[in-house]
């Protein structure tokens, strides 16, 4: 008896996507299922049918043979003539909403959790690195068992129960649901006698201190990995990473925006009519700026390469000082005195020059109010 076309069987198109083809077996797979037909011989051949469709076109090999072959070009070995369990092809179907897969997925022992430890640097260890050595709480495999949780000398037992697999089925109507096994506790072994240091879990919990060598340029936001040094892993399986999270605290002359540092600089009303030179900080010392005559408050001076040079590498960026007009305070007398009669010269109808925004302003104000009244 020829059999019929798999794409026929399961009612999808040749181009139906592997959700597709999920999706249609398991509406075939409950209306046909054995528990539900209750011993109909062709409902149960029908059920073989759906199930030997859906495992060669869910299997991408198989389905591109069958694709271009026929029937000929796949293995029967999982159609009629197979001996796989309704409740294991079933499950595979629905163990992702049930928590579990089918039977033969043996338990692996978990890996140990990543940890992360936060790390303020000052502005200049970031830029310039440094190393520092930390304590971190965290789980560690126990050197007395080797992470086996079983006393020197025995070891664990394969769990009779779950025979190692760590899981054992529960049939409920026609789904089979997978849920840990209640003797083993998921972990496929049996340990008689446990470790005294560890108490049968394989690890401990302790602190140690690790040295942490921070490089050149990190930033907020930053993060270093220590491979294996988070917590270890269930009866022996691998540890988990270290992530050390930088953040760098305010500094009280810089601020840092990438690979530039800003900073405001005062300056004296004298340095900013007549110019002069002013020593500016940088994080390798002091250097001298020319300023330049006539220069107004909120001007921007670049000293270049002397900012950050990036732990992603690139060039040094650059120091960005901005000069701010210091008004004088506290002034005596004589200082007022001198500064009214400084101010009154400024005023004369031939200094109007001195002062080209002042005048501007009040211009463009006189301007606004007569337009305003007209």
């Amino acid at each position: 008896m020829s059999k019929r076309d798999y794409y026929e069987v399961l009612g999808v198109s040749r181009d139906a996507s592997e959700k597709d083809v999920k999706k249609a077996y398991k509406r075939m797979a409950m209306k046909y299922h054995p528990d539900r037909t209750k011993g109909d011989k062709a409902m149960e051949e029908q059920f073989k049918e759906v199930k030997e469709a859906y495992e060669v076109l869910n299997d991408a090999q198989k389905k591109a043979a069958y694709d271009q072959y026929g029937h000929a070009g796949v293995n029967q070995q999982g159609g009629h003539g197979g001996h796989s369990d309704f409740g294991d092809v079933f499950g595979d179907v629905f163990g992702d909403i049930f928590g579990g897969g089918g039977r033969g997925r043996q338990q692996r022992a978990a890996r140990g959790s990543d940890l992360r430890y936060n790390m303020e640097l000052t502005l200049e260890e970031a830029v310039r690195g440094v190393s520092k050595t930390i304590r971190i709480p965290s789980q560690c495999h126990c050197e007395v068992c080797n992470g086996s949780g079983a006393k020197t000398g025995t070891k664990a037992t394969t769990c009779s129960t779950c025979h190692g697999q760590g899981q054992v089925q529960m049939r409920q109507g026609f789904f089979a649901v997978n849920q840990a096994c209640p003797t083993c506790h998921g972990k496929g072994k049996i340990i008689k006698d446990p470790c005294r240091k560890c108490h049968g879990e394989g690890r401990y919990e302790r602190s140690k201190d690790l040295k942490v060598t921070i490089p050149a340029g990190v930033d907020t936001g930053d993060r270093i990995r220590l491979t294996g040094e988070g917590e270890a892993g269930d009866m022996g399986a691998g540890s988990g990473d270290l992530y050390v999270q930088v953040s760098v605290r305010q500094h009280a002359i810089f601020e840092r925006d990438g690979s530039n540092l800003y900073c405001e600089v005062p300056i004296s009303f004298a340095h900013a009519a007549i110019g002069g030179e002013i020593e500016v900080p940088t994080l390798d010392g002091r250097v001298k700026l020319k300023i330049p005559a006539e220069t107004q408050t909120g001007r921007m001076f670049r000293l270049r390469g002397k900012g950050v040079k990036s732990v992603r590498g690139g060039a040094t960026g650059d120091l960005l000082c901005k000069v701010t007009l210091e008004t004088p305070v506290k002034l005596n007398a004589e200082q007022k005195e001198l500064l009214q009669q400084f101010e009154a010269s400024l005023n004369s109808a031939s200094a109007k020059k001195h002062k080209p925004k002042s005048e501007g302003f009040f211009e463009g104000v006189k301007s606004f109010f007569d337009d305003f009244t007209k």
